[in-house]
């Protein structure tokens, strides 16, 4: 066993983490139980250190497949995959996410099997958080690579459940895929001895035993069924989490004006009341490359740093305009970026999206359109396309909303003002990624916060039916976005869309809205200007909503790993 635990150690922190007291070599189990506390507490920070390249990845595998937003045009990087949906077996972000969980799960799990449980609450505490990353990783690699759970959870294949290493380790020879019921077991399995065995309070940035309830919650969201065919017993245990998170008192959501600048707040900030569970990033180690090719430096560029090549999409933006007047507190993390003249000034603009067509005239997709505004004598509103004049109708002038007959057809459209393009694409900067500390793109992944918890409990009691309970706890997010916002009623006839469209405004950019669709068994439609397929809509039962697991790894792993179709 020491011989067998020197070696993964070897493996695992080679490129983990500083072990600035002693090297990697000299953690032997006798070490490691000679001095208990501290030898686990090097060793999951290690584990922690690994979660900071794993959420990158993690970040742009659930938000980029989704409909919050879009790029500016085609790239040769390979997350280019996850919005284009053309998988790719050879990816090399993939790559980082499977090896990085894999080596967390494999470390977590050689100290389970080291530590004995019950010395005292510290080190019950520190194994607790080890279960929670193993529990925790399984769960996110399942979604990846597994079907959604409402789809034969039974025969589907999950992941190879590879509990550290074996003991021969000579002849290693490790098992196949498990299914995606195996995987969920292993996960819930993880979580629930997580819960039991963390009673110490500590920040955000490590594992507590709210972040473990926090986590069940989700999962048994995820095992709840579709709207249309639920399992009201998982979602009767969603609930039952969520509450448990509620109750602690350890939390609490931020007030409206604080919601608005949560982006700027690390995850352990006095002021932070929201963040249960957030992978900590700090300014020293974000070096000048994180800040361009990071997950906020693709959305935006700011303090000068950034690509800012990927941008909020007409969907999302026509979700945030539905309250009106920009009310929608969520508006705080979409920054237009105007053109002005020489004396800062903008200049009035209609924009709209209309239909795209190729010379066959077969739609193919949609663009922006915007031209600067002009006034007739009589004081109404027009532009000019080329040489053709289009007059425009009011349709709300409080929201700024006025039509436009082009091309025979009539659109919607904003009265605004003049924006900068990139290519043809507005530039609707989302900052939800950047600014932490002030810091340019500085941001920590949030893995869960409090008001998913509320939004967990809307969707599992709607499919309970005890609509009632739904928009109690729909309303307590709405309101704190959207003063006045809350809804009245909430039925089987609108709970569905109200539900989704709330969690995705308020979950966006946390790469959970993929996920959302498909384990919900819905379609991911994408009828928005941008790059991708916008025509080619992908139904939950796609073969595309799941990843291809790396061909270098299936190569190189030592048994069958059977590839995803």
């Amino acid at each position: 066993m020491k011989k067998i635990f020197i070696l993964f150690i070897t493996i695992s922190f080679l490129y983990s983490c500083e072990l600035e007291r002693e090297p990697f070599n000299s953690y032997t189990e006798d070490k490691i139980l000679a001095d208990k506390e501290a030898s686990i507490e090097v060793l999951l920070n290690g584990c922690y250190a690994q979660l900071k390249g794993w959420s990158d990845v993690m970040h742009r595998v659930g938000e980029y497949p989704g409909d919050n937003m879009m790029i500016r045009g085609t790239s040769t990087d390979s997350f280019y995959s996850f919005i284009s949906y053309q998988h790719i077996p050879n990816n090399g972000r993939l790559s980082t996410f499977w090896n990085n969980s894999y080596k967390i799960i494999s470390q977590s799990s050689d100290l389970i099997k080291i530590i004995p449980e019950g010395e005292n609450a510290q080190i019950d505490q520190q194994l607790g958080e080890a279960y929670y990353l193993r529990g925790m990783i399984y769960f996110y690699l399942c979604r990846t690579y597994g079907r959604p759970y409402s789809q034969s959870p039974e025969t589907n294949l999950g992941v190879p459940i590879v509990n550290g290493m074996p003991d021969d380790i000579d002849n290693i020879q490790l098992p196949d895929r498990a299914t995606v019921k195996q995987t969920y077991e292993q996960a819930i399995n993880d979580l629930k001895k997580a819960e039991t065995l963390m009673t110490i309070k500590r920040s955000a940035t490590y594992a507590t035993k709210e972040a473990a309830q926090a986590m069940l919650s989700r999962v048994y969201l995820y095992m709840s069924g579709t709207y249309q065919n639920p399992n009201q017993d998982y979602a009767s245990l969603s609930i039952e989490y969520a509450t448990k998170v509620i109750a602690s008192g350890n939390y609490n959501l931020l007030s409206r004006a604080d919601f608005m600048k949560y982006n700027t707040f690390a995850p352990d900030a006095a002021g932070q009341t929201e963040t249960i569970f957030a992978v900590k990033r700090v300014a020293s180690e974000f070096s000048g490359f994180d800040h361009y090719y990071g997950i906020g430096g693709m959305y935006a560029n700011i303090q000068g740093q950034g690509w800012g090549e990927m941008y909020a999409s007409a969907k999302y933006l026509d979700l945030l305009r539905k309250s009106g007047k920009k009310n929608d507190a969520r508006w705080a993390f979409i920054e237009p970026q105007y053109s002005v003249d020489a004396s800062n000034n903008k200049t009035e603009a209609f924009r709209f999206v209309h239909d795209s067509y190729n010379a066959s005239g077969v739609q193919t997709g949609y663009n922006y359109l915007q031209q600067p505004l002009k006034r007739n004598a009589d004081g109404t509103f027009y532009i000019n396309i080329g040489t053709d004049k289009y007059d425009l109708t009011e349709v709300d002038a409080a929201e700024n909303s006025y039509s436009i007959v082009y091309k025979g057809k009539t659109y919607v459209g904003e009265k605004d003002f003049m924006m900068l393009l990139n290519r043809v694409y507005p530039m609707y900067y989302i900052t939800k990624c950047s600014l932490q500390d002030n810091d340019s793109h500085l941001h920590s992944p949030i893995i869960s916060r409090l008001s998913e918890m509320y939004l967990n409990m809307a969707e599992a009691y709607a499919k309970k039916g005890d609509y009632t309970n739904a928009r109690i706890n729909l309303n307590v997010v709405r309101e704190r976005a959207i003063v006045g916002g809350g809804y009245t009623t909430l039925t089987s006839a609108n709970a569905i869309q109200l539900i989704d469209e709330e969690r995705q405004l308020e979950l966006a950019f946390e790469a959970h809205r993929g996920y959302d669709v498909y384990r919900n068994g819905q379609t991911m439609t994408r009828h928005y200007p941008g790059p991708h397929r916008a025509m080619e809509d992908i139904p939950a039962s796609s073969l595309r909503v799941i990843q291809y697991i790396p061909q270098s790894e299936i190569n190189a792993y030592p048994g069958t790993l059977t590839q995803n179709q």
